[in-house]
């Protein structure tokens, strides 16, 4: 039997019964899961030395059991630190137009949507913007360009009887729903990005 089919039987035997024990452990089963997860892709690494030991099932949920407890540590430290810091910033406005706002950068094509949120809502300058996205500043400010001309699209209000035909078909309710549901219907939003 090769090293990988060894993982794979071992895998398919016993990840269920690891995942229960941990879940025992861990008190959540979604960190139950990553921990034996990573023991099993720690295996991986080397499946040789793997392949050698005497009881693999032993190793896995030592080595998952030792990755709980390391991350609730580390949890455990920043948890502290946060509450030295204090409370966490004030949470986002939730008014109609930023969440209108919000809804809208969401349809835009990603290098747009990144583009723009760089520039204005963390206001970094272009040339910086294209560092981080990894484009050219000329690509930046297309995007930006492009961007601002679908959020307006996007963001313009209708008169009262478009609103009606969004809400009598089910897409929406407000005015911010059918302009980003028209400009998906109709194509108005450049995806070239």
């Amino acid at each position: 039997m090769s090293n990988g089919d060894l993982i794979s039987e071992l895998y398919a035997g016993c990840f269920r019964r690891l995942v229960v024990q941990l879940y025992a452990v861990t008190g959540d089963l979604t960190e139950a899961q990553e921990a034996v997860q990573e023991a099993f892709t720690r295996a991986l690494v080397s499946p040789r030395r793997f392949a050698a030991l005497e009881n693999p099932e032993a190793w896995l949920r030592r080595v998952a059991v030792n990755w709980a407890r390391s991350r609730y540590r580390r949890r455990r430290v920043l948890d502290g630190l946060l509450r030295r810091i204090g409370p966490p910033p004030a949470v986002a406005d939730h008014s109609p137009e930023h969440l209108a706002l919000l809804a809208a950068l969401r349809v835009l094509p990603e290098g747009q949507r990144h583009a723009l949120a760089l520039h204005y809502l963390v206001d970094l300058p272009v040339d910086e913007v294209a560092a981080t996205l990894g484009v050219s500043s000329g690509t930046v400010k297309s995007r930006l360009s492009r961007g601002r001309v679908a959020l307006a699209a996007l963001l313009t209000d209708t008169d009262t009887s478009d609103t009606t035909t969004t809400t009598s078909t089910g897409t929406g309710t407000g005015t911010g729903t059918k302009c980003a549901t028209d400009a998906t219907e109709t194509g108005r939003i450049d995806v070239r990005s």
